[in-house]
């Protein structure tokens, strides 16, 4: 048995509001399908059928947003299409970009279902307790699905109460066993240990009590690649949604299940996606803008990033696709950022790289403001973020026995806020944080 495993598709995310990233994003998911689902070339009508692989998880965030714009629903059928006319069925769980709203068990997914383009598993949920029911053809619902020796589970996303959730889930798995079967279960969750986000992570310990019941955790959520125990696996995004990621492994899991239910799974990342580069210069010292220019250009020409990606300087090689490039100006300014050369710097880093993109991030301190210290190199935007709200706290004597709780509530608060994440989820996570504090 073969199966594929991605997660964190984001079908019509845009960076940088460039009308080329949502295009980005149906390319790469689609050239994974291709290279790792189908056999190439496809079936031709009345052929084999041309699969490589008997089945698809997707571990939840397929779409970027609740709300699809048209263009997206358009990427979504084209794929799960060319893999429903192969009879490779896809099944998937919501996570928490594509989840339904409260006033509705209506989703976008949803809708995929019900149209026979995916299997969307959802366990019921009565008087709190978790509740497994099989996929039934008829009306496109279930918590759970068999398909050849596996049976697989789904879940809902559940934030910050994950761990509370794991007993629930085992329980609830437990009663719906299958001898002989290959049991993996979806989970769209952070994992202490390895989460990038600052939300409370699943820990290690609830995670193992899962071994209990299953073969197999499909992962997703987190952008970025890890493997634990050979028995849980998160493959990672499959594009760069922010740019503070593009150094961290990403991909697909391609999945060999014996017959001893032993598991092989190879991380694949080789399809097509867009590079990113980040760079980072400092201009102290530089009175001159015109000199600051220059000095920034040549550093931009002998960059590592520039050197390892084969951009030739002298021939401004572009490459395919063409990548996107963001310098991060730190240290102190000595003339008003008003002078700044950011439109010939721009486009000269375009020539120079060919790239399709260039953010200039001015992250400097004029000189008459004072000392700054320089800001570390691939320094993202959350841990700056995290950093000014570490100060913020520190500075306000309530929290002086308490700060890491209570920075971690702000600034988990306000990313469950931005996923979208229901208002009494948000309020559970904060009355958590204020229990550690």
């Amino acid at each position: 048995m073969r199966f594929l495993h991605i997660a964190d598709v984001h079908l019509g995310c845009t960076r940088y509001q460039l009308a080329e990233s949502p295009r980005d994003f149906f390319e790469a998911w689609m050239d994974v399908l291709r290279r790792y689902a189908l056999s190439e070339p496809p079936a031709s009508a009345g052929g084999q059928s041309g699969k490589k692989v008997d089945f698809v998880i997707m571990c939840g965030d397929f779409f970027h947003k609740k709300a699809v714009p048209p263009e997206t629903m358009n990427y979504a059928v084209e794929g799960l299409g060319l893999l429903k006319a192969h009879g490779i069925p896809v099944i998937t769980i919501e996570g928490n970009h594509d989840q339904h709203y409260k006033d509705t068990d209506y989703s976008w997914l949803r809708s995929l279902a019900n149209w026979s383009f995916v299997h969307l598993l959802e366990p019921e949920v009565r008087d709190g307790e978790i509740r497994y029911s099989a996929w039934h053809s008829d009306s496109k619902r279930g918590g759970f699905i068999d398909i050849g020796r596996a049976r697989i589970f789904g879940s809902h996303w559940y934030g910050a109460t994950g761990n509370q959730m794991i007993p629930k889930l085992i329980d609830a798995i437990r009663e719906k066993r299958r001898d002989g079967a290959f049991h993996i279960l979806l989970l769209h969750t952070d994992v202490e240990g390895h989460q990038m986000h600052p939300i409370p992570a699943l820990s290690i310990e609830s995670l193992n009590k899962l071994k209990e019941v299953v073969n197999y955790v499909g992962l997703g959520h987190t952008h970025m690649h890890y493997e634990i125990e050979n028995w849980a696996f998160n493959p990672g995004s499959i594009e760069v949604t922010n740019i503070s990621e593009y150094r961290e492994t990403r991909g697909a899991f391609v999945v060999e299940v014996g017959e001893d239910n032993s598991v092989s799974a190879e991380h694949v990342t080789d399809y097509h996606h867009r590079p990113f580069f980040r760079l980072s210069f400092s201009v102290s010292d530089y009175a001159d803008p015109k000199d600051l220019t220059t000095a920034l250009l040549d550093n931009v020409r002998k960059s590592d990033a520039v050197r390892a990606s084969g951009l030739e300087t002298a021939d401004a090689v572009t490459l395919i696709p063409a990548p996107i490039v963001e310098i991060a100006l730190t240290g102190r300014l000595g003339f008003p950022n008003s002078l700044l050369e950011t439109r010939k710097i721009r486009d000269e880093v375009c020539k120079i790289t060919g790239a399709l993109h260039v953010r200039l991030k001015n992250l400097s301190i004029p000189a008459e403001i004072g000392e700054s210290a320089e800001t570390v190199d691939d320094e993202g935007r959350e841990r700056i973020e995290r950093r000014v709200v570490d100060l913020i706290v520190a500075k306000d004597k309530r929290f002086k026995t308490n700060a890491q709780a209570i920075a971690d509530a702000v600034v988990g608060a306000k990313r469950m806020a931005l996923s979208d994440d229901e208002p009494e989820k948000i309020a559970e996570f904060i009355a958590a944080q204020a229990i550690k504090a």
